[in-house]
C-alpha cells in the first residue's frame, strides 16, 4: 500500500557518514562522501561535504560510522541529528 501524501511530505533525509570531529559539546562533524559525474567530461569525481550534527548524549567518537537524520534548525549550522551509530571506530 502506498504511503499517504502527508507521510511523503514529512519524510526526512537520512545520510550515513564518518565522524571527523567531536570536540564540541553535543555536536559532531560528519563527513558525507559521494561520487558524481563531471558535468563536461563525465569522469567520476569524488565529492564530500561536512555536516554539523546534534549528538545529545555525546556518544559518537572520531572515526565512527553514523546515520544522521534531517531535523529542524537547532542552531546557526546544525540541521541534522544523530540517529544511530552504525559501526564504532576500531
Amino acid at each position: 500500500m502506498p504511503d499517504s501524501p502527508q507521510e511523503l511530505i514529512a519524510r526526512r533525509k537520512v545520510r550515513q557518514g564518518v565522524v571527523v570531529s567531536d570536540a564540541r559539546e553535543k555536536t559532531i562533524t560528519v563527513r558525507i562522501d559521494g561520487q558524481t559525474a563531471h558535468r563536461k567530461y563525465k569522469k567520476t569525481v569524488r565529492v564530500s561535504t561536512n555536516l554539523h550534527v546534534h549528538d545529545e548524549r555525546n556518544e559518537a567518537g572520531v572515526g565512527d560510522l553514523v546515520r544522521i537524520i534531517e531535523t529542524r534548525p537547532l542552531s546557526k549550522q546544525k540541521r541534522w541529528r544523530l540517529d544511530e551509530i552504525v559501526e564504532r571506530a576500531k
